[in-house]
């Protein structure tokens, strides 16, 4: 035996013996131990988390603890928090993992105290839950049959973005999660994306007629926003630190590896850590309530300077009098948002006064919100082509259900026009879609 040996020995053996080994008593909780280790910044010895822990514990079980989980791990692990929660769980002693809310729940979100009630109000086993949930990034490397999205690649003006679907189980997971805890969040009265009563029209509407109008874009919204933003939009509804870490993983993703392949450098930053994935039915509202501490900023700072601000996802819009420094509120603009942690597209930033067309969202609004006149007379001439030629000649875009496709233009173009929608209806009529 080499020296050091036998100390070690007699260390594990003092763990094994140890009366927590029967649950007669109780260790404070893991994850706390975990966490101020991971803030401590030590290097992964004995002696160190041995240090830690002694902060929890009396000195002798701490020097046993350390032992014993640098016997089973003695490299250190890229991710010290997961690690010491697991090794501490499978230490099979009484740990209380789910300690008792440290505030008062808020919003009327519903009761979780532990995983345990995650798991049910999700109707998930504890295992599948953390299957879904991920938190220790396991399945980044996995084969796709193992991943719980599925990507796909789309081209875009500059290169190409990827889209991340999650599969079924979890998409109803996700689905639950959305519909009965984010629902009960309220967003800031200047977001209008993907929120009930709000639309493309509504984002539009305050800014029509303005002498300047200035629309800016969020680079990378949804990826730029992490996993720690999202856990703390759950801990700010009043669940604990681990009930929080496993919805933000099921909120989350770390792209797999493979998706990567073919996307820019700065792209990939983003999407290698757990960040909202783009197709998550839990992305859009977690993506407003991230930003809501963007919105109270900006709402502020365009008050005071006498403009107007609403936002569309990652669309930004300002506007105001003609005669305003519009490079002077950019710039401003510019600092607030990096401010938040996110970032600006300089490239998509316009500058458009009363004499230019003016358009958000896809919607002209130098007079009022309404879809531009060119793509109305597109879809007229459709319309008047199909009822001449047939259907078919005219779906160049080889949509599967082309009568569906041209409706939804029509229900877009009247959200905005009801005149223009009777009248794209009526020719709709004429058409037989069958040929």
């Amino acid at each position: 035996m080499r020296p050091g040996d036998e100390d070690k020995s007699r260390s594990s053996a003092t763990v094994a013996r140890h009366p927590l080994m029967q649950g007669r008593l109780s260790l404070p909780n893991a994850q706390a131990m975990a966490r101020a280790f991971g803030r401590s910044e030590l290097a992964w010895r004995r002696e160190n988390l041995a240090e830690v822990f002694a902060g929890f514990v009396e000195a002798g079980l701490a020097e046993s603890l350390a032992s014993t989980i640098l016997d089973r791990v003695p490299l250190e692990p890229i991710e010290p928090y997961p690690t010491l929660v697991a090794q501490l769980r499978s230490l099979r002693w009484e740990i209380d993992l789910n300690p008792p809310l440290a505030k008062p729940l808020r919003f009327g979100v519903p009761e979780l105290p532990d995983l345990a009630a995650v798991a049910q109000f999700l109707n998930l086993t504890p295992g599948e839950l953390d299957w879904f949930a991920d938190c220790g990034g396991w399945l980044r490397t996995a084969a796709g049959p193992l991943t719980h999205y599925r990507y796909r690649q789309l081209p875009k003006r500059s290169g190409r973005r990827l889209v991340e679907a999650p599969k079924p189980r979890l998409r109803e997971i996700q689905r639950t999660i959305n519909r009965r805890i984010l629902a009960c969040l309220p967003v800031h009265s200047a977001c209008h994306g993907f929120e009930p009563g709000r639309n493309p029209a509504t984002f539009s509407a305050p800014h029509s007629g303005a002498g300047l109008l200035i629309r800016m874009d969020l680079k990378n919204y949804f990826s730029s926003i992490g996993e720690p933003r999202v856990r703390a939009i759950f801990e700010a509804m009043g669940y604990s630190d681990v009930v929080s870490r496993s919805l933000a993983g099921l909120s989350t993703n770390a792209s797999s590896i493979a998706a990567l392949r073919g996307l820019d450098h700065e792209q990939r930053t983003f999407l290698r850590v757990p960040h909202l994935p783009q197709g998550a039915p839990t992305s859009p509202k977690l993506g407003n309530l991230a930003a809501r501490g963007l919105d109270r900023r900006l709402s502020g700072f365009a008050r005071r300077v006498g403009m107007t601000y609403t936002r569309y996802a990652d669309d930004l819009a300002f506007s105001g009098g003609s005669d305003i420094n519009a490079v002077s509120i950019v710039s401003s603009v510019e600092r607030i948002v990096a401010a938040e942690g996110l970032f600006v597209n300089r490239q998509k930033t316009l500058i458009r006064r009363s004499h230019q067309r003016q358009i958000l969202a896809g919607l002209t609004v130098n007079d009022r919100p309404q879809v531009p006149r060119d793509s109305y007379d597109k879809v007229r001439a459709i319309l008047h082509n199909a009822a001449r030629t047939g259907a078919s000649v005219q779906n160049r875009g080889g949509h599967a259900d082309f009568r569906a496709h041209v409706l939804g233009l029509i229900s877009w173009i009247g959200e905005t026009n009801p005149d223009r929608r009777e009248r794209l209806l009526e020719m709709a009529a004429g058409v037989d879609w069958t040929t």
